[in-house]
């Protein structure tokens, strides 16, 4: 479009051949369907290997913290630990379901849900920290360290899961690398 004639050549030749926009918008619609389809089938499997690497990197972590907070504590280290390791799983679960909700919207939702879920997670967070601050049947260093444990562990899990994983940074669709190949 030009600046100076407000797209007056596109409005032009659109109007010499308006079947051939009706048929490009069909075939722009398809590709858009079949990219949104990969796209969407990448984060899936990312998130499926996310939970796997998660479950498999923090759970042996998490019951080593627990029983290091029992036998240090006792029955206060093992309630503390317990609840910071499932505040920790509860966080990482919520990211895995915002992928999931992320890959079946177009990508400039992405942004807003990732940082809205990131923000959603760090109030509820906040609120249960706040709910708990007067409560003395728990250590507080022990569910601190059961939830860091947790979600240390499970962020090293999401690296590995994104570097075994094959997922494509730049999804092109099938017909655009046929179209570009003749």
């Amino acid at each position: 479009m030009n600046a100076v004639d407000g797209g007056a050549e596109e409005k032009a030749e659109k109007a010499v051949d308006p079947t051939s926009d009706a048929k490009s918008d069909v075939e722009s619609d398809a590709v858009a369907a079949e990219l949104r389809a990969e796209h969407a089938k990448s984060v899936y499997a990312l998130a499926d290997a996310m939970l796997r690497w998660g479950l498999r990197l923090s759970l042996p972590l998490v019951l080593l913290t627990v029983g290091v907070s029992t036998i240090s504590v006792g029955q206060p280290g093992l309630v503390g630990a317990g609840f910071g390791a499932a505040l920790g799983y509860g966080s990482s679960l919520v990211t895995i379901t915002m992928m999931r909700i992320a890959a079946t919207r177009p990508p400039s939702a992405l942004m807003s849900l990732a940082l809205g879920g990131y923000a959603i997670k760090m109030g509820a967070l906040l609120v249960v920290m706040l709910l708990l601050r007067d409560v003395d049947t728990f250590s507080r260093p022990a569910l601190a360290f059961g939830m860091l444990t947790t979600v240390v562990a499970w962020a090293g899990a999401e690296v590995v899961a994104f570097r075994t994983t094959k997922t494509p940074t730049l999804v092109v669709a099938r017909s655009a690398q046929s179209t570009t190949r003749e």
